[in-house]
């Protein structure tokens, strides 16, 4: 058997675990949903009148701020899903698991692996589930083709690949799963200081910048104006680049990690 089908092998078992596992427990991933489904049902149902008045000059238009917000809680369940992905790698690391693979008759890879396919799969799923619930309270995208369509969900599975793998080295680079979820929080923290709840640039001057070039920002930007025909512009670009850094970033980090010695 060749060196690729023994990666394969290996990597479809380790993703096997991995589902099992969060099919074993689903707290974790229901509890980290939890939070873009409650700010999504926050900021329509108490806010919406108020932000899109806001937003709408004046005008309140609750189902205008409905297309507006869902592309940026969809973004946001992204960071918050993947975050179970920083514990459940830590956690193996923290019991022996990581150490104990090392010593098997496996691909080296295969456990990195198995965590962040199993991660991204279980953010699609999560990613349709937020969407139906947008659906449900009438988020509707008539004008986009196929194309656009497909182009989405590219940018959302490149997306999530890329925070994916810069959990994992979160989760690596933690000697615990409570350190691993608080080292993940800016996942969380990222997307409310983004274009997702507001324009950037209604924001204070100094701060439109940091809102307007972080990862988050030019992610949602792209995913509206591919669902609701708005302007990309710079925007396109910008959340492929930051995808393919933190892809690389991510998964460096990851691999140094996991290649050290245990101590």
């Amino acid at each position: 058997m060749s060196a690729l089908s023994l990666a394969v092998r290996d990597s479809s078992t380790m993703l096997r675990r991995n589902l099992l596992h969060a099919r074993r427990y689903p707290s974790l991933t229901l509890n980290l949903l939890l939070t873009p489904v409650m700010m999504l049902l926050l900021f329509v149902y108490i806010f919406g009148d108020v932000m899109s008045a806001g937003i709408g000059g004046g005008n309140a238009d609750r189902s205008a701020y409905i297309a507006y917000i869902v592309p940026g809680i969809l973004m946001m369940t992204i960071g918050s899903t993947v975050i179970g992905s920083a514990i459940s790698v830590s956690a193996d690391m923290a019991e022996g698991l990581v150490a104990r693979f090392r010593t098997m008759a496996i691909h080296r890879s295969s456990l990195i692996i198995g965590h962040v396919v199993g991660s991204v799969l279980q953010v699609l799923a999560a990613l349709l589930l937020v969407g139906a619930v947008g659906v449900a309270i009438g988020f509707r995208s008539v004008d986009a083709t196929v194309l656009e369509w497909l182009a989405a969900f590219g940018l959302v599975a490149l997306f999530a690949l890329a925070l994916t793998w810069i959990a994992v080295g979160m989760g690596m680079a933690s000697p615990n799963a409570e350190a691993a979820s608080n080292m993940a929080m800016p996942l969380i923290l990222l997307p409310l200081i983004s274009s997702a709840f507001i324009p950037a640039e209604t924001m204070p001057g100094w701060f439109q910048p940091i809102a307007e070039y972080q990862p988050f920002t030019p992610a949602i930007e792209t995913l509206r104006g591919l669902l609701l025909g708005t302007e990309i512009g710079h925007n396109g670009w910008m959340a492929v680049a930051w995808s393919v850094g933190l892809s690389v970033l991510g998964y460096r980090w990851s691999m140094a990690q996991f290649n050290k010695d245990p101590r």
